[in-house]
């Protein structure tokens, strides 16, 4: 019997759960007192499978979006309703939950390999390697690896495989969906990128109001949807369709700056 129980991607469970811990307690503040995390949908979280679930989502940092989610998915597991106050639902987090990200972002420096320890399935980028443009083929052994994933818990991916906002999403998400038929839960997060750096480990602005919707299960027909249906649906669901850059009228950017001012007004109190 081996002393130290593994997943299956070879990392040591106890020490991968006081790496979420320590790096838990350190990244709250960054979401319930210089910023506030406003979060819609938890009680979704609650309800699902221990397995075979992927996450997808707009991506606007590298690593601010990913630690968020751990916050959120871990306090709503442990009773919480949209909140993520009373850090002990850290204590005991979920250790079968992984993100996919591109493997020569989670090898640049220590931090993000400390990063990579906690859940990262990284994966060879097919079309951006050090900032240019390439073309390769998908590694089956990347494919694999997001499958045994999903097989252990749950998986967050950006579909979009950048922090640019309506760039578009990749095939591969679709691939991923009808090989594994997982439930997919979108999720929309906004304030992120006024609020940290690109890489979402510095904090840049301070009292920025930060979202995140966790929505409904998409209702995909794995045999009968195409690729290009899946991804018709992902760019809805995460609200990254070239229709939500429409141009909107005055009254209605007051009217949504009011609403957004009235959820603001807990800094002040």
């Amino acid at each position: 019997m081996k002393i130290f129980k593994r997943n299956p991607f070879g990392h040591i469970l106890i020490l991968k759960k006081w790496l979420i811990r320590i790096l838990g307690v350190i990244s709250h503040r960054r979401y319930n007192k210089f910023n506030k995390l406003h979060i819609e949908g938890s009680e979704i979280i609650r309800d699902l499978p221990d397995t075979n679930v992927l996450f997808i989502a707009n991506h606007q940092t590298y690593f601010a979006d990913v630690a968020a989610m751990f916050h959120v998915f871990n306090a709503a597991l442990k009773g919480r309703v949209d909140s993520i106050k009373n850090i002990g639902y850290i204590w005991n987090p979920k250790l079968n939950l992984y993100y996919i990200a591109a493997a020569e972002t989670m090898k640049a420096g220590l931090l993000p390999k400390i990063f990579a320890y906690m859940g990262s399935v990284s994966i060879q980028r097919t079309w951006r390697s050090e900032g240019k443009d390439v073309t390769r083929q998908v590694k089956m052994s990347d494919i694999s690896n997001i499958g045994t994933a999903l097989n252990d818990g749950w998986v967050i991916t950006f579909p979009q495989g950048t922090t640019k906002p309506f760039n578009p999403i990749r095939r591969g998400t679709s691939h991923i969906i009808k090989t594994y038929k997982p439930i997919v839960i979108p999720i929309v997060i906004d304030g992120f990128r006024r609020s940290f750096d690109k890489k979402g480990l510095l904090i840049k602005k301070r009292g920025v109001l930060q979202t995140m919707v966790i929505k409904k299960p998409l209702k995909i027909d794995y045999e009968n949807d195409s690729f290009a249906d899946i991804v018709k649906q992902i760019e809805y669901a995460i609200e990254q369709h070239p229709s939500f850059l429409k141009v909107i009228s005055v009254e209605d950017y007051k009217k949504q700056e009011d609403e957004l001012n009235k959820k603001r007004e807990f800094w002040n109190q």
